[in-house]
C-alpha cells in the first residue's frame, strides 16, 4: 500500500532509524536478518546457513514481487549520513498481511526480526508501532501474532506491548518430542 510508505524517523538510544515499506533490493539484506535472527549460525547448523538464507531469499522475494491488496513487508534501517552521502543499512523487519480464517479475515505479523547489534535499543516496538497505524488505516483494530513460549524475549516484548495471549497450541508432535508450544498472541488497538 503506497500510503503506509511514508517515512518515520526515529532516534533511540542513538540509532537513527528510519522505517519504510522493503524493497525488492532490500532482499538480500532482509534474508540475511532473517536467517540470523531464526536459524543463529552456530555449531554443526552453521553449514545449513548458505541454503536457509537462500530459501528465505526466494521465499520474500516471492512475497514482495506479488500482488496480495494487504501484504506488507517493512523494513528498520540505520541511516548514515555524511556530506556527499548518506546510506542505509537494514537493521530490522517485520511483516503484515491479511489471513483467512473460519469465516474471518484478522491481521497477522510475521518475521518480527532484528539484528543481534541492535536489539533492546527499540527498534522492535518501532515495527510494531508502525504495523497498529498500518493495520487502522486497513480497517482493522485487531492484531495477531505467534510467538513460542520458551522466547521469553519476544513473549516480554509482545506482552508489553499490549499484547496478551488468546491461545496455547498445544499439538502432540510439541509434547512427544518436548518442544515449546506456540502461543497466539492478539492486541486491540
Amino acid at each position: 500500500m503506497s500510503d503506509s510508505a511514508e517515512l518515520e524517523t526515529h532516534t533511540s538510544c542513538e540509532v537513527s532509524v528510519t522505517i519504510r515499506e522493503a524493497q525488492l533490493q532490500d532482499v538480500k539484506a532482509l534474508s540475511e536478518v532473517l536467517t540470523l535472527s531464526f536459524h543463529p549460525a552456530t555449531g554443526w547448523f552453521s553449514f545449513l546457513q548458505p541454503i536457509l538464507k537462500l530459501g528465505v531469499y526466494e521465499d520474500l522475494r516471492s512475497r514482495l514481487r506479488g500482488t496480495l491488496p494487504y501484504y506488507l513487508c517493512l523494513v528498520a534501517v540505520e541511516v548514515n549520513s555524511t556530506t556527499d552521502q548518506t546510506q542505509e543499512k537494514v537493521i530490522g523487519t517485520i511483516e503484515l498481511s491479511v489471513k483467512s480464517g473460519f469465516n474471518c479475515h484478522y491481521l497477522y505479523i510475521s518475521n518480527l526480526a532484528v539484528m543481534e547489534s541492535h536489539r533492546r535499543k527499540g527498534i522492535a516496538k518501532q515495527l510494531l508501532q508502525k504495523c497498529e497505524e498500518i493495520a487502522l488505516k486497513w480497517g482493522y483494530q485487531t492484531l495477531n501474532l505467534h510467538v513460542l513460549d520458551n522466547n521469553y524475549p519476544a513473549k516480554k516484548l509482545y506482552l508489553t506491548n499490549g499484547y496478551q495471549i488468546s491461545e496455547t497450541e498445544i499439538t502432540w508432535n510439541n509434547w512427544l518430542l518436548f518442544r515449546s508450544q506456540r502461543l497466539l498472541l492478539q492486541k486491540q488497538i
